[in-house]
């Protein structure tokens, strides 16, 4: 097969770094086009050193690429800007494929995108046409839709463990409670006071209590597989850890008797997915099992408090939740064995 020419936006962020030491080993899958504004002149391996045997093409600016020999864009960008430079390639270039890690196609409603990210949706014609790209739940959208919008970290780990309940009617739509943790990376790459070791390291924080920019991505995809409207409780933590994610779900039994019975639901729905794994009886999942992987990792537990059960998930927030799945979405979309320069074994220790 002809390699696919790729083009990675913000490749010199965490994601995108991420993002070429997976594809690398990708056969079908060639970067010709690597961006960075801020860096732009410079090769790969000055600003990541660890990519330095990678034999990639040196940074340049958006501005400087032929939008019109690219078949793929995987998008790194932050919110707002990413949409710019997405309208601007699908304009000059309209068969080129969209593979966006940011967060401005994956609320269906634009005015939802307004409010919660406080910016116009300059590319509301687009949204139509974007799938969401959560890969276990949304193959068949993904395989032929123009833009393809990768879901983000805390909503990938906590709808791969609650929306196969929710579509049986396992658990409750109501009083969901989800308690989530990430690592620093989740924040970017910029230089922010609140990752900085002497601020972040020895110390767990919750931040965006409330209010967090995820939850209504959660809501929307929980809503659409209940079929009723679905608010979660929703609170992060930053924990002081450079990669890996986890959530506690606090749920309500509905159908399902007890955590036995959520596990075979849980069992059942992704019997043939490579990447998720659900763990036997007693089985506690950790960050630490899936780091570096593109593995999801989900336990059921009963709770003390009758007819209530504790839906627990775990991924790497850099794999899994960003540059992972954009790479699963790739093989969906283009072709190829969806497990494809994905099937590195998590790091230990």
């Amino acid at each position: 097969m002809k390699s696919v020419k790729a083009a990675l936006l913000g490749a010199s962020g965490y994601t995108g770094a991420d993002l070429l030491r997976l594809a690398t080993s990708h056969k079908g899958l060639e970067f010709v086009a690597l961006t960075a504004n801020t860096h732009a002149g410079k090769p790969m391996k000055q600003v990541f050193p660890h990519l330095a045997n990678a034999n990639l093409p040196n940074l340049i600016t958006n501005d400087e690429v032929d939008w019109t020999e690219i078949d793929v864009v995987f998008c790194g960008l932050p919110h707002g800007a990413s949409q710019k430079i997405i309208k601007k390639i699908v304009e000059i270039s309209p068969t080129t494929r969209i593979i966006d890690m940011s967060a401005d196609y994956r609320l269906d409603n634009v005015k939802t995108y307004q409010h919660v990210y406080g910016l116009e949706h300059i590319s509301p014609e687009l949204q139509e046409k974007a799938a969401y790209g959560l890969s276990e739940h949304n193959r068949n959208a993904i395989k032929t839709a123009p833009i393809i919008a990768c879901p983000g970290c805390y909503p990938t780990a906590t709808l791969l463990a609650l929306l196969p309940l929710l579509k049986t009617g396992a658990i409750s739509k109501d009083d969901i409670i989800i308690d989530a943790k990430s690592g620093v990376t989740g924040a970017g790459r910029a230089p922010k006071q609140v990752t900085l070791m002497a601020e972040a390291g020895e110390s767990v924080s919750p931040y965006a209590i409330g209010n967090h920019r995820h939850a209504p991505e959660i809501d929307q995809e929980l809503s659409k597989i209940s079929g009723a409207n679905v608010v979660v409780n929703f609170t992060p933590h930053l924990i002081p850890m450079s990669r890996g994610e986890l959530i506690t779900a606090h749920v309500k039994l509905e159908k399902a008797k007890n955590a036995n019975e959520l596990r075979a639901e849980l069992e059942s729905a992704y019997k043939d997915d490579p990447f998720i794994k659900i763990g036997a009886v007693g089985e506690i999942p950790a960050t630490g099992h899936v780091r570096g992987s593109n593995f999801c990792q989900i336990n059921v537990f009963d709770d003390r408090i009758a007819g209530r059960a504790i839906v627990i998930a775990v991924i790497d927030n850099l794999v899994k939740g960003s540059a992972g799945q954009a790479l699963q979405n790739f093989n969906i979309a283009f072709g190829f064995d969806e497990t494809t320069a994905l099937e590195q074994m998590p790091l230990f220790p």
